[in-house]
């Protein structure tokens, strides 16, 4: 065997591999199965939350199989890939057969099939076969576009066609699974999914993946110009909103305010208002009140700068903040740690939770310390995601409709009308044929019948 022929039969053999319904199934059966654990196993977690799951030696064998971002992993894209070559190979394979139906140039009717039919209308009528003919042709014209008259030794037949196109309609679903596919694979392979938190004022242009801890970086800036939350009474947030500019070249391009469910989109990347969050206030404005006298002053200071008390009497510092604290099974929520250092005695800590001012108090000393005010700070958590291939997908939505419309509603007939002469009358015979539908086609024929009886 020289290699020409073995290449060929390799060739063959990959041909036949491709074109089996047997893979088809095999290869929906592995996506429906994968598809499944992903749902079962949470993904784009952190890696400690992972961890904790799974523990380290099962952490392990998911991660090396890329279990925890399975829609971006190798062998996913390639099981999509092998989908979409069978599901090219199988319609490639089975058009051969369909295109000499649709696109065949002479149209050939065979007479003798129509009279084996079991469906068919059969009447006499006492005018001659001339005479029927120029009331039966725009009957049938009226219901089929396409029409031939052949004579015959003792009369005539009609023959009609239409919607042989339709054909084509299962070929389109088949073009709208591969756009599907397609499109899937260029949003698994070139497409990304992040987020990132943008405090107010600030600009990144990079953004954390969701597939655990890579980055990604934008050809683009963006700027939180402004953020504003709003409440019920409850306390709930009711409505969050970012004030977002992209910046190309340190200079604007395009400022918008964007909400849930309302993006940004920008040269094919979405921006979705995902979450929020409060930072650390710069500033502080803290009341002082003496216990002994009553009299108290507000002073406005720096978060983490150490100063001196009034009257010289120690020094105080805000150290941190929280936005909760948990105190003897309590949550204060909003809390601020200080450290008061009196000028004969040890540093003392203080808990400053804004919610109660007086809390202090509980503690024993001279001064009573609470918060009056402080900068409210935000950023904005911003869902960043790209698809290229969503256009694709959308196509083969659409062309899906189409083709599902065209195979389950429309159908390729066709009539014979044969009228013959027989002694002094004339005998009709009117059958037809459908691919789909062939009740329909039934009734078709009946109307038809009906039609030339009147």
């Amino acid at each position: 065997m020289n290699k020409k022929t073995g290449s060929a039969d390799f060739s063959g053999r990959l041909w036949k591999l491709f074109a089996s319904v047997k893979l088809t199934v095999v290869l929906l059966l592995s996506l429906a199965v994968t598809s499944i654990l992903g749902t079962i196993i949470p993904q784009n977690e952190s890696a400690d939350a992972y961890l904790n799951e799974y523990g380290e030696f099962l952490y392990k064998i998911l991660s090396a199989f890329d279990i925890f971002d399975m829609y971006h992993s190798w062998w996913f894209q390639f099981l999509l890939l092998m989908l979409t070559i069978n599901v090219v190979v199988c319609s490639i394979n089975r058009f051969s057969a369909s295109w000499k139906i649709i696109f065949v140039k002479n149209l050939f009717f065979d007479v003798s099939k129509f009279r084996n039919l079991a469906d068919k209308e059969e009447f006499t009528d006492s005018r001659s076969p001339e005479d029927l003919k120029s009331i039966y042709v725009p009957i049938v014209s009226r219901s089929f576009r396409y029409r031939r008259i052949e004579e015959t030794g003792n009369g005539f037949c009609i023959f009609a066609e239409k919607g042989r196109w339709t054909r084509i309609g299962v070929y389109a679903v088949h073009l709208s699974v591969i756009l599907l596919l397609v499109g899937g694979l260029i949003g698994s392979i070139f497409g990304f999914a992040g987020f990132v938190n943008i405090p107010e004022g600030e600009t990144v242009n990079d953004i954390s993946l969701n597939n655990i801890g890579k980055t990604q970086r934008l050809n683009f800036k963006i700027r939180c110009d402004n953020f504003n939350v709003k409440f019920y009474d409850s306390g709930a947030p009711s409505e969050y909103r970012s004030k977002l500019t992209i910046l190309e070249q340190g200079k604007s391009v395009l400022t918008r305010d964007i909400i849930v469910n309302d993006p940004l989109r920008y040269k094919g990347i979405n921006i979705f208002q995902a979450s929020y969050g409060e930072l650390p206030p710069r500033e502080i404005a803290l009341n002082f009140k003496n216990r002994v006298t009553g009299m108290s002053h507000k002073k406005k200071v720096p978060l983490g700068e150490k100063f001196n008390l009034s009257g010289d009497t120690g020094q105080f510092v805000i150290e941190g903040y929280r936005n909760s604290y948990n105190f003897g099974g309590h949550n204060l929520g909003k809390t601020f740690m200080g450290i008061l250092t009196p000028n004969n005695g040890s540093p003392v800590h203080v808990i400053l939770p804004v919610r109660f001012p007086f809390f202090d108090g509980m503690r024993k000393g001279d001064l009573i310390i609470s918060v009056e005010d402080y900068d409210h700070r935000y950023y904005t958590g911003l869902q960043v995601t790209r698809d290229p291939g969503v256009l694709v997908v959308y196509s083969g939505f659409l062309i899906m409709i189409l083709g599902c419309f065209i195979t389950f509603f429309m159908s390729h007939q066709r009539l014979c009308v044969e009228i013959s002469k027989s002694e002094k009358k004339s005998r009709i015979m009117v059958a037809g044929t459908a691919n789909k539908n062939k009740l329909g086609m039934q009734n078709r024929i009946k109307n038809i019948v009906k039609s030339m009886g009147k």
